[in-house]
């Protein structure tokens, strides 16, 4: 069980109070965030092995973001989101229904491949542009952008770093992954569709009439436009297929890249300095961000999470169905709230050392390369791949792509409180939760069968 020390409880105590700061509203989320890292700096909790652990965790993710926000940034010069935009606007027919399921055909395909939050940042300023013209207010769909975003990481291995490592801890390929939960992240997607007359039926209810003279204009720099555009497809194909070169470069090293080449091509066309992308580029939400990897290091240390571990044989013997619907719960409350990549990792060695214990699977399971797991424990695994990926939908800190969709609107004068994203997420999330509880029962049944 876990001890109620100084340092525990202090740390519980900080978190609890930037959670309740940020969800009320009372201070710019990241004065918040840089409020609990200093506090826990002061008492001496958070020390030299915490900073060293934060960057070996949070480099990448922060990478990958840096890298895609200044490849995004690049792109508004060449007027390419105007195209998509008046592309987009035109298949609305001015409807408001039209417009959200659009997001779903515009946003989903790119979050099977991309990042979702560097999806979030490629398609934001087409969004906003297009719900400016329908005259709607933006935030509800920006919202629903990061959930669908987070959502549509389910449909492949690669589209969500919780379920990629989840999957590669077990030996799963890419095809098996299709085959086994594909579908399940296909349903999570299309649970929203029912659900968007009742959380925006403003929107949903929205006719405009739109502009005979909707006209696609020829893009202004048609030479930078296809250089930049080049980058961005690099990126993708990297993104893809960049682990299998010989020099195996991941995303993040991917994003640094891409930007990298995407400032070359701004400062070759001399489109404009180099300094002004820079200062467009939403510091605020990557210091947020880091302070959130910052706070989630301390919170592990009070040992919640092992403790808890330490418990899962007695309480509930070797029921995998259970333990499997728990996990559903329980990691995707933890997900809301904490980053879940090392609630996974947490999570991933609880699930290992309970299959041990259980004597499901041998002592050898422990260690990283075994991949010889029975058929009957994949949904376990498969339930914490929902879990972590789907419960951050629920609030504003739950996922990168959550938070840098509000920065983006708070960067156009509408922030987004707590609260209101969790009037969207919650009911989102927890819908979305049900139907992966009857997805892994479903296969727990052609397991058994």
């Amino acid at each position: 069980m876990v001890h109620f020390d100084f340092q525990t409880s202090a740390t519980l105590i900080v978190f609890a109070s930037v959670i309740l700061l940020i969800a009320f509203d009372v201070l710019d989320m990241m004065l918040v965030g840089l409020m609990g890292v200093s506090t826990l700096i002061a008492l001496g909790i958070f020390n030299a092995r915490d900073v060293i652990e934060v960057n070996r965790t949070a480099d990448g993710t922060i990478a990958l973001l840096f890298g895609g926000l200044v490849v995004a940034r690049t792109l508004v010069p060449t007027g390419i989101f105007d195209l998509l935009g008046t592309i987009y606007l035109r298949a609305t027919r001015g409807n408001g229904k039209r417009f959200l399921l659009g997001l779903i055909i515009l946003v989903a395909p790119l979050c099977a491949v991309l990042p979702n939050a560097i999806t979030v940042v490629l398609l934001a300023p087409i969004i906003i542009r297009v719900a400016i013209a329908l005259e709607i207010d933006f935030v509800g769909p920006m919202v629903l952008t990061a959930i669908i975003s987070n959502s549509a990481g389910m449909l492949t291995l690669v589209g969500d770093p919780a379920t990629f490592l989840v999957g590669s801890s077990i030996g799963m390929t890419f095809s098996q992954y299709l085959q086994k939960v594909s579908l399940g992240g296909l349903l999570s997607l299309l649970v929203v569709i029912p659900l968007m007359p009742l959380l925006m039926k403003d929107v949903w209810r929205v006719q405009r009439t739109l502009p005979d003279n909707l006209q696609i204009k020829p893009l202004e720099r048609p030479g930078y436009a296809l250089f930049s555009l080049m980058v961005l497809v690099l990126m993708v194909l990297l993104f893809i297929f960049g682990e299998l070169t010989p020099t195996q470069i991941v995303p993040p090293g991917v994003a640094i890249i891409a930007s990298t080449l995407a400032l070359l091509v701004v400062h070759t066309a001399k489109v404009e300095p180099i300094t002004n992308v820079l200062k467009d580029i939403d510091w605020r939400t990557l210091i947020f961000l880091m302070c959130l990897f910052a706070l989630v290091q301390a919170f592990n240390k009070t040992g919640i999470l092992q403790g808890l571990s330490q418990n899962l044989y007695s309480w509930f013997g070797t029921n995998l169905i259970l333990i499997s619907l728990v996990l559903v719960a329980g990691v995707g409350f933890a997900s809301s709230l904490l980053a879940n990549i090392p609630i996974v990792a947490a999570m991933l060695l609880m699930v290992k050392g309970y299959m041990v214990t259980s004597e499901l699977v041998p002592d050898l399971a422990l260690d990283p390369t075994f991949t010889d797991w029975p058929v009957k424990v994949i949904p376990v695994f498969i339930a914490m791949m929902f879990s972590a990926t789907l419960g951050g939908n629920a609030t504003l800190i739950g996922a990168s792509a959550n938070v840098v969709s509000t920065g983006i609107c708070a960067s156009h004068g509408k922030p987004v409180s707590f609260l209101t994203f969790m009037r969207y997420g919650v009911p989102v999330t927890l819908c979305q939760l049900g139907m992966a509880a009857l997805y892994v029962l479903g296969l727990f049944y052609f397991v058994g069968r």
